[in-house]
C-alpha cells in the first residue's frame, strides 16, 4: 500500500488524527495537536499530493479517503480513531466515516459540507499565482513572495501557500503536486455523492464546526449534512472565517476537547 507521511505526538490516550485542507500539510494542526498531546495520541497526516506524502496520477476524493483509511489501520491496528478534517480534509474525513465506519469512534468536520462548491474560484487565483513564480530564477523565499503578492494580496494566505516551497538541488520546487491539484479544482470543489450507496449514513457522533464569517457551512447545506450524519452537532465560532482552527485556536481547542471527553 501507499504509505502517507504522518507524525504522532503524545504517548497515551485515545487516538486522534487531523487532516488538512487544500495546499496544507499535517503541521498546520501543530498548535491544536500540542494542546491535546497530554491526553491523546495525536497523528498529523499529510494527505496524498501534499506535504511529504506521495503524489498521485489522478485526483479522487474516494481514493484519498481509502488511502487514509488504510494508513490509519496500519498506524494502530484494531484501534478506533477520532478523525478531524478541515475543508478538503473534512470531505476526506466524511468519506472515511461513510466508507470505513468501523475505524472511527467519532468524527470532526471543520468548515465544510458534503456538497459541491463549484470550481473554487479563490483557489484558482492562488494556483495562477503559484504557477506564475519562475522557480528557476528566484534565489530566495522573499523573491517568491514578492512575485506572488499581486495575485495573492493577503499576507497570511501567501505565507500559507509558501509553506509548500522547498529548496531542491540548490533551487526551489513545490512540495505539493501543484500540477495535479491545480488542474483538479472542479473535482476538489465537488462532492462524490455517486460513491455513496443510497441510504448510507454514519451513525457515530459528529462535531460540525463552522466559522461565523465563512460561507462553507450555511443553513442551505444543513439537510445534506444531516442526511448522511444524523448525529451531527453544529457549533459556530464567532470572529472566524474558513480557517477556524488557526483564527480562533483557543476557542476551537476548547470546543474540540469538550467533544472528545463527552459520553458517546
Amino acid at each position: 500500500m501507499t504509505r502517507l507521511f504522518t507524525r504522532t505526538i503524545g504517548e497515551q490516550g485515545p487516538r486522534i488524527a487531523f487532516c488538512h485542507g487544500l495546499f496544507g500539510q499535517g503541521r498546520n494542526w501543530n498548535q491544536i495537536a500540542k494542546g491535546l498531546a497530554d491526553d491523546f495520541r495525536v497523528s498529523l497526516v499529510d494527505l496524498p499530493d501534499h506535504g511529504k506524502s506521495p503524489w498521485s496520477e489522478s485526483f479522487s476524493y474516494v481514493g484519498m479517503a481509502d488511502t487514509l483509511a488504510a494508513e490509519l489501520g496500519e498506524l494502530a491496528p484494531g484501534e478506533k480513531w477520532t478523525l478531524v478534517g478541515h475543508s478538503m480534509g473534512g470531505k476526506v474525513a466524511m468519506l472515511v466515516a461513510l466508507r470505513h465506519p468501523d475505524l472511527l469512534e467519532r468524527l470532526g468536520v471543520v468548515d465544510i459540507s458534503p456538497v459541491s462548491y463549484g470550481g473554487l474560484r479563490a483557489f484558482g487565483k492562488y494556483v495562477m499565482g503559484m504557477r506564475s513564480i519562475d522557480l528557476e530564477s528566484i534565489s530566495s523565499r522573499s523573491e517568491a513572495e514578492a512575485s506572488l503578492q499581486e495575485r495573492v494580496p493577503d499576507a497570511t494566505v501567501r505565507g500559507f501557500l509558501l509553506q509548500n516551497l522547498r529548496r531542491d538541488d540548490g533551487g526551489f520546487a513545490w512540495q505539493m503536486n501543484l500540477t495535479l491539484l491545480g488542474d483538479s479544482l472542479s473535482k476538489l470543489g465537488d462532492w462524490p455523492a455517486d460513491a455513496i450507496s443510497t441510504g448510507t449514513t454514519y451513525g457515530g457522533p459528529v462535531l460540525w464546526v463552522a466559522g461565523a464569517e465563512s460561507a462553507y457551512v450555511t443553513t442551505e447545506y444543513d439537510d445534506a449534512m444531516r442526511r448522511l450524519f444524523p448525529r451531527a452537532q453544529l457549533i459556530t465560532i464567532k470572529r472566524a472565517g474558513h480557517w477556524v482552527h488557526s483564527e480562533q485556536p483557543e476557542v476551537f481547542l476548547a470546543v474540540l476537547r469538550r467533544y472528545l471527553t463527552a459520553d458517546t
